[in-house]
C-alpha cells in the first residue's frame, strides 16, 4: 500500500531570514537617531544635531541600496518606518525640547505645558505622516509627497539647534523661534502641502557634466559652513512646498478657464 503522502509535493517553502546589507544602514539610522536623544541629555546639543543629519543620510541610503541589490523586502519595509519614528519623530522633539523648550518654564505653568505640547505635536505629525505614507504608498504620484518628509522636517528642527549651537545662542533665548518651528514642522508634516520627492533622478544613467559640477559646488558650500547651509537649504525645501501647492492650483484653475499656462 502506497503512502498518499509521499505522492504529493511538498510545498515550496520560503527562504528564511533577512537581508543584511540594506538593514544596515537602517540600524545606523537608529542608532544615530537613539545617540541623538542621549547626547540631548547630556547637554552635547551640536553632536545630537549632527547625529540627527547622520540617520538622515543613512535613511536615504537604505532604500537605494536595497532598490540597487534587489533586497527589498517587508521587513525592511517596517523596520525602516520604526527605525523612522525614533530618528525622525522622537528624537527632534527630544533634542529640541531639552535645548529650548523646557525654558518656557521659567515664564509659568501655562507656557511649561505649551513647551512639551509644542515637542509631542511634532512627534505625533510624524507619527502620523509615517502612517498615512505607509497607506497610501501604492497610490501615491511618485513624484511628489503628501506633506512635509519627516526626515526634511527632521532636518530643519535639528539644523537651527546646530546653528544656535555652532554660534553660541542659548536655546533659552529663542524659545519663540523654536517653538514656531517645531510646530510649523509637525503640521506640514500632516498637511496636503505637495513637495518634490526627487525619486525621478537615477543614479545608474549618465548625467550631463554640469550636474556633476553642481552637486561637487554644493559639497563645497555646504563645508564651508554647515550648519548655516544645512539649515538655509532645508528652509528652503520647507517653503517650496507651499509654492508647489499654490502653482498647481494655478494651473488647474487656468485649464479650467482654457487659458493658456
Amino acid at each position: 500500500m502506497t503512502d498518499n503522502h509521499s505522492n504529493q509535493s511538498s510545498p515550496t517553502r520560503r527562504p528564511r531570514g533577512i537581508y543584511l546589507l540594506p538593514n544596515l544602514f537602517t540600524t545606523a539610522a537608529l542608532f544615530a537617531g537613539f545617540y541623538a536623544i542621549v547626547s540631548a541629555t547630556g547637554d552635547r546639543f551640536e553632536a545630537a544635531a549632527i547625529a540627527i543629519f547622520v540617520a538622515m543620510l543613512m535613511d536615504g541610503v537604505d532604500g537605494r541600496v536595497a532598490r540597487l541589490t534587489n533586497t527589498q523586502s517587508d521587513f525592511g519595509v517596517q523596520y525602516d518606518s520604526l527605525s523612522d519614528m525614533v530618528s525622525f519623530g522622537l528624537a527632534p522633539a527630544l533634542v529640541m525640547y531639552e535645548w529650548s523648550l523646557h525654558s518656557m518654564a521659567a515664564h509659568g505653568w501655562v507656557w511649561a505645558k505649551l513647551g512639551w505640547l509644542g515637542a509631542f505635536v511634532y512627534t505625533a505629525a510624524a507619527a502620523l505622516r509615517l502612517a498615512r505614507f505607509n497607506s497610501q504608498v501604492e497610490v501615491a504620484d511618485k513624484r511628489y509627497f503628501q506633506g512635509l518628509p519627516s526626515p526634511s522636517a527632521a532636518a530643519l528642527v535639528a539644523g537651527m539647534i546646530w546653528l544656535g549651537a555652532d554660534a553660541g545662542i542659548e536655546g533659552a533665548d529663542v524659545w519663540p523661534l523654536a517653538l514656531l518651528i517645531i510646530t510649523a514642522a509637525g503640521i506640514l508634516m500632516v498637511s496636503n502641502l505637495r513637495y518634490y520627492s526627487f525619486k525621478e533622478v537615477d543614479f545608474k544613467n549618465r548625467v550631463p557634466f554640469v550636474v556633476l559640477l553642481i552637486v561637487v559646488l554644493l559639497f563645497v558650500f555646504v563645508s564651508i559652513d554647515p550648519p548655516t547651509f544645512l539649515f538655509a537649504g532645508f528652509l528652503l525645501y520647507v517653503l517650496s512646498g507651499p509654492v508647489i501647492t499654490i502653482w498647481r492650483l494655478r494651473q488647474r484653475q487656468r485649464r479650467r478657464k482654457g487659458t493658456p499656462p
